[in-house]
């Protein structure tokens, strides 16, 4: 459907370009008016006035300057670029409420989630979960408000199951490389092993622990 401001919007022929279209049809007019004239009158001089030819070149040339003015009409519809579709509707965020940011009650796959729905809280521009079999460490990815593509891994784990440096090294190994992070995030619900810490330091992962996720779903 067309809507009125696309009408407005539409390319128009200005009266400049009218005005040029006339003026080329009256000369092209008169050039074959004129040529007709010296024929006839060529003719004339020759005795062969009577031969009948006058009409069908008069016909010709009516045709011919039809066919100009045609194709010159035409032609500035062919130079138009077309028009740009319509903009591709945005991606569709996690939905952020009580519940969605509850990771206390969440099972693993919940806890994907939850961690989705605090990057959309926090102004993130796009957020996809992505957890899942064969997901090479990306739980969650997102994109923040000035570019930046972020990689969260999440571990959804009891308070005495430590995330160790295996933990840390798997995801090390993926985060940057093949889910080209420019950020990677490891955030867990217990707490983090001393080599861990380090790998993750030597590395540049940020870990947000069990403490540090109570503080950021309460934004302090």
């Amino acid at each position: 459907m067309t809507t009125a401001d696309e009408n407005r919007g539409a390319p128009r022929r200005g009266s400049a370009a009218t005005a040029r279209d006339v003026v080329l049809a009256v000369g092209l007019v008169g050039i074959c008016g004129g040529g007709l004239a010296l024929f006839l009158r060529t003719a004339d001089l020759a005795g062969t006035r009577g031969t009948g030819w006058g009409l069908p070149l008069a016909i010709i040339a009516v045709l011919a300057v039809g066919v100009v003015m045609a194709r010159w009409s035409v032609a500035p519809a062919r130079r138009r670029p077309p028009r740009a579709g319509p903009a591709a509707p945005p991606a569709d965020l996690p939905e952020v409420g009580a519940d969605a940011l509850d990771h206390a009650e969440a099972d693993p796959d919940g806890f994907e989630h939850t961690v989705a729905a605090l990057c959309v809280r926090d102004g993130c521009a796009t957020v996809e979960v992505v957890g899942g079999a064969g997901d090479l460490g990306a739980d969650v990815v997102a994109t923040t408000a000035d570019g930046r593509r972020v990689v969260l891994q999440c571990k959804h784990y009891a308070e005495d199951h430590r995330v160790g440096s295996q933990d840390l090294q798997r995801f090390g190994g993926t985060c940057f490389t093949v889910h080209q992070a420019d950020v990677a995030v490891l955030v867990t619900t217990s707490s983090f092993t001393a080599p861990a810490l380090d790998y993750a330091a030597t590395c540049g992962i940020v870990c947000v622990d069990g403490d540090a996720l109570a503080a950021w779903t309460e934004s302090s």
